[in-house]
């Protein structure tokens, strides 16, 4: 057998997970030791791993394959008995769920910088996610960052790479790689939750799609699902081979990003339906002709149409969403007589509600939706569960967004993003609205209700997240939301969300710019962001 080295190390500043593990530039990654001492530090705080299996895979990223082989050689090194990897280190996050929960492993690393973008000048990211399937607790990353801080030395066996490419079981000193199809067991998991007969008949009777992976991970998943088990025509699926640097592009599904898929959904001769998905494949976008639906109408759509789908024709016990999420879902889950529970951002605080049976359905305004089937979002999923819609409601998407609004009212939304803004600024900017009292007073026509720093105490374990994000609530139930993001790798993101309800279906044609432009320019003031970012407009609007 081949021995096991101790290498001696030092700690290096800033491995601290944040919303979604850690995430650096590759260049960070490739500092020798960097990638050792993190996953050493993961090892050592998960609990015992001796024969233990772990899952492990990412989104095709560049420095994926290298890191995977340091990853086995680690695992080997303390002591795993067997890791399960996806065949080309390919694993989509939410896939990675699925495999964790169907083999009950003993959890799972996932690498990837989600919709990040990558290459050898851009991001990488690595997490561990729990033995439930779904990503670390805060009290489990904590544990990962204060070791981090003192590790001196990591275990790693000296043996030759695995051949990721060849499905089956390999021997890494004394250790088994199962190289496995990264696709199976997910396709066969959203079988069972969908009506594959009816979305068959669907594009049988010339229903027209397209789906853009972005040259990301989901083009496996979405060619086997839509164009091999559903029938969809070849081309359907957009940019569907995983590219090391996702073939230039930014793998963010948005109207910006997915410009390509945008301009196919508003063509004249356009097709009936059009979504796409992220780096990892956990994030969605869903279009109709000539139509966006947000994310946040797209988890209330989905809630009041769920039944139509077999995995949830009982119902739902609850929905979930974070907090900057808008309210429409609510609105859904009291004319259903079901919990709605509002969740910091961040997939983990779903979790415990999944797994307690509270919630059924839940949801991020940040393009990600999924349910109880996973411990992760999903983003291709959240596609399968609109095409089963589609497929039983015969109605264009935008009758059927059109229609819920009219039974509902319409949440009108938007979020603004200050994309790589200096650091200091951005803080600066959220202490100076901590420290506001604007309770009673008016803001240009508006009266404040109160605002906040949003905190929350989980209703199943106890556990307490504070500073989630700056809440200014009016008195008409309109609120503006300001959050600085986790998920970038150099400066800050804010992100600043505006809401309105709009009982009046006469206005609910509006565009979302013009129905909230006074609510958008009142943000801006009172956070004073142009003098305190410099920055005159929003990199990105959605």
């Amino acid at each position: 057998m081949t021995a096991i080295k101790t290498v001696a190390t030092q700690p290096f500043d800033g491995q601290k997970p944040g919303t979604s593990g850690l995430r650096k530039k590759v260049k960070v990654f490739q500092q020798p030791g960097y990638l050792e001492n993190f996953v050493q530090a993961i090892f050592e705080s998960i609990g015992d791993v001796a024969g233990k299996t772990l899952a492990l895979g990412g989104d095709g990223r560049f420095f994926n394959r290298q890191a995977i082989q340091t990853i086995l050689k680690m695992a080997a090194g303390n002591g795993f008995a067997r890791v399960m990897v996806g065949q080309g280190g390919i694993l989509s996050t939410p896939a990675a769920s699925c495999v964790i929960r169907k083999y009950r492993t003993f959890g799972g690393i996932i690498l990837s910088a989600s919709h990040n973008p990558g290459g050898p000048d851009e991001d990488f990211g690595i997490k561990y996610n729990i033995p439930a399937g779904g990503p670390a607790p805060e009290a489990v990353t904590e544990a990962i960052y204060a070791r981090s801080k003192d590790i001196t030395q990591y275990r790693i066996v000296d043996a030759a790479d695995i051949d990721l490419d060849r499905l089956g079981d390999h021997d890494l000193a004394g250790m088994v790689v199962q190289v496995f199809d990264p696709v199976a067991d997910y396709a066969a998991l959203m079988e069972s939750l969908f009506d594959f007969g009816a979305i068959r008949a669907l594009f049988a009777g010339g229903f027209g799609m397209k789906f853009d992976a972005m040259h990301a991970v989901t083009g496996p998943y979405a060619k086997a699902i839509l164009e091999g088990a559903l029938g969809a025509p070849a081309g359907t699926v957009m940019n569907g081979e995983p590219k090391e640097d996702f073939g230039h592009g930014h793998p963010d599904p948005n109207l910006v990003h997915a410009h390509d898929l945008v301009e196919a959904l508003f063509a004249q001769d356009g097709p009936d339906f059009g979504a796409a998905s992220d780096g990892d494949g956990d994030r969605n976008m869903i279009l109709g002709k000539d139509f966006y639906v947000t994310p946040s109408d797209s988890l209330a759509v989905l809630a009041a149409n769920a039944t139509l789908c077999p995995g949830y024709a009982k119902g739902l016990a609850g929905i979930a969403r974070s907090m900057p999420t808008s309210a429409a879902a609510d609105r859904v889950a009291q004319a259903l007589g079901i919990p709605c529970y509002e969740t910091p951002t961040g997939w983990k605080f779903f979790g415990t509600l999944l797994d307690a049976g509270k919630a059924t359905l839940c949801g991020e305004e940040s393009f990600g939706t999924g349910s109880d089937h996973v411990r992760e979002k999903d983003g291709l999923w959240a596609v399968l569960m609109w095409l089963n819609v589609l497929a039983v409601r015969k109605q264009p998407v935008a009758d059927i967004v059109r229609e819920h609004w009219a039974k509902y009212g319409r949440n009108v939304y938007s979020r603004h993003d200050y994309e790589g803004i200096d650091s200091s600024a951005a803080n600066g900017l959220m202490d100076y609205l901590r420290g506001l009292d604007l309770k009673g007073k008016s803001l240009g026509a508006y009266s404040v209700a109160f605002n906040d720093d949003f905190a929350y105490t989980d209703p199943v374990d106890g556990s307490v997240s504070t500073k989630q994000g700056i809440r200014i609530v009016f008195t008409d139930g309109s609120r503006v939301v300001f959050r600085l993001s986790g998920t970038g790798t150099e400066g800050a993101t804010l992100r600043v969300y505006i809401e309105q309800f709009q009982p009046d279906v006469a206005q609910h044609h509006l565009d979302p710019q013009v129905a909230l432009a006074d609510l958008i320019a009142l943000a801006r003031d009172v956070a004073q962001i142009e003098a305190r970012t410099g920055r005159t407009e929003p990199t990105v609007i959605t």
